[in-house]
């Protein structure tokens, strides 16, 4: 827990890993490599799938779409609990992929690079009630993406969950104020590489 100007703020369990194990690099940059995305700690990655269900389970979501890689295990987690099967969007085409694609242009902002996404039009459709999971959320590129493909196939974005939204940069507000519903674990509102401080935002969920 932390003081706030209105009291006293329960952090959730994802804040609590992050102060323990995140280091905060210069550049805006936080690395949680050792429990997230590098090294995962399957038992947080459970804590999350069934939190992601709990703020999403009034939807009738029949597929969990993400992105490669850092998705991936997250995704799935998700998809577990609401037992429908994930599909992630690939960087790259494979002589194992063929038939029609669905393809969006996003930019990463941790590698600072352009990829074209894809993901195989058999395991999108009109009738598909779509929850998006991902990592971190930034500058939105990678999610503009995967609502683009969403869109592209006439299924419906019914959700968006991210592991950690860094709310000092715009990606969170053009999401939301397109309309979507989005909700992140932990929401970043600052962090001091040389302090070593994270500042989340205070949330109601």
């Amino acid at each position: 827990m932390y003081q706030s100007e209105i009291g006293v703020y329960r952090m959730n369990f994802l804040e609590e890993r992050i102060l323990k194990d995140g280091i905060v690099k210069e550049g805006n940059v936080l690395k949680v490599d050792s429990f997230l995305n590098h090294q995962m700690d399957v038992a947080l990655l459970d804590e999350i799938g069934k939190e992601f269900h709990r703020r999403f389970a009034d939807l009738k979501i029949t597929k969990v779409l993400t992105i490669e890689a850092s998705g991936i295990a997250i995704a799935y987690a998700a998809a577990r609990c609401f037992g429908v099967p994930m599909v992630f969007a690939k960087k790259a085409k494979s002589i194992n992929i063929d038939g029609d694609m669905y393809t969006a242009e996003v930019e990463s902002f941790t590698h600072k690079n352009k990829n074209q996404i894809i993901v195989s039009k058999k395991f999108l459709s009109k009738d598909d009630k779509v929850l998006i999971i991902d990592d971190f959320l930034a500058n939105g590129c990678a999610l503009q993406g995967l609502i683009s493909i969403t869109e592209a196939a006439g299924g419906s974005v019914e959700g968006i969950g991210i592991v950690i939204e860094k709310g000092f940069q715009f990606g969170g507000r053009s999401i939301r104020n397109l309309g979507y519903r989005l909700e992140s674990l932990a929401i970043v509102d600052s962090m001091d590489a040389a302090t070593k401080t994270i500042v989340f935002r205070e949330q109601g969920t």
